[in-house]
Order: C-alpha cells, then sequence, then structure tokens
C-alpha cells in the first residue's frame, strides 16, 4: 500500500510540474496524454524494460518524427495514421527503444498537424523531463530504476 501511494504521489508531482510549466507558455505545449501513460510505467513497473529512460526518451521522439515524417508527405487521412503508427513501432523496434505510451504520438501529430518543433517541444524536452524525474524520485525513494551501471551493460 505504501508504494502505492509513493507511485501515486511521484506522478502527482511530475505531471503536476510538467502542467504547470504549460501556464506559463502560451506558444508551447509542455504535456501531452502519452505522458501520463510514461509515468504509470516510471512509476508503477519502474523495473520494466519499457520503463527505462533510453526507451522513454527515443521512443517518444522516434514515435513523434514517424507522425511529423509520414504528416509532412501524405497530410491528414486514415491510410497517413496507421502507416505514422506502423512506422514508430518499427522505428522502436529496430532501435530497442520499445516504449507503448509513444505509440500514441504519431496521432497526435498527424491529427494536429504538428511540423518538426513537435519533436523538440513538447515531446523530447518532456520526456527528458519525466526521465529526470523518475531518476531522482525512485533514488530517493531507493527503488530500483536506473543506474549508470544499466547503461555500461545496454552499450556494451
Amino acid at each position: 500500500m505504501k508504494n502505492n501511494i509513493l507511485s501515486a504521489l511521484g506522478a502527482f508531482i511530475c505531471i503536476s510540474m510538467l502542467a504547470f510549466l504549460n501556464t506559463f507558455d502560451e506558444t508551447n505545449l509542455w504535456l501531452i496524454p502519452p505522458f501520463g501513460a510514461s509515468m504509470v510505467l516510471v512509476m508503477a513497473v519502474h523495473e520494466s524494460p519499457l520503463a527505462h529512460p533510453k526507451n522513454i526518451l527515443f521512443g517518444h521522439i522516434l514515435s513523434a518524427f514517424a507522425g511529423v515524417f509520414v504528416f509532412s508527405i501524405l497530410g491528414s487521412s486514415f491510410i497517413s495514421l496507421g502507416l505514422a503508427v506502423g512506422l514508430a513501432i518499427f522505428l522502436m523496434m529496430a532501435t530497442k527503444t520499445v516504449h507503448p505510451p509513444a505509440g500514441a504520438n504519431p496521432i497526435i501529430a498527424i491529427l494536429g498537424a504538428k511540423g518538426i518543433s513537435f519533436i523538440l517541444m513538447p515531446v523530447a524536452i518532456g520526456a527528458s523531463f519525466i526521465v529526470l524525474f523518475a531518476i531522482i524520485y525512485n533514488k530517493v525513494l531507493k527503488r530500483k530504476y536506473f543506474t549508470f551501471k544499466d547503461l555500461k551493460k545496454v552499450t556494451k
């Protein structure tokens, strides 16, 4: 029960911080719905490979790229939506950075007619914020999340 409360509290704090930042900047969006799902992974199943920082960061970036890329070529249609999500899955699998919440990014990019700046803000900056928050929060709680030893294993 204690772990459930601490996980919920962490998600509350991180998403509230992103939402708060959103109130100061009317030109940039800091918060997108997939970040809520990312919080479930980093707070509730933080030891899952799907919650690993590289998966969160690159999964979100590659998926946003897929949406922006397909939209720039095909515009918005039922075909472009399906193609962009399929491309996102392919890219995440090919780079071993699968992060299921990121699968929504291409849909947001296409339905919102997003350009290349969407990949940086909110996607890359927001995902980085979540990763940094999760590393710090889980370390404070002495929960196994990500260590630089894990990074050395991944890069070998």
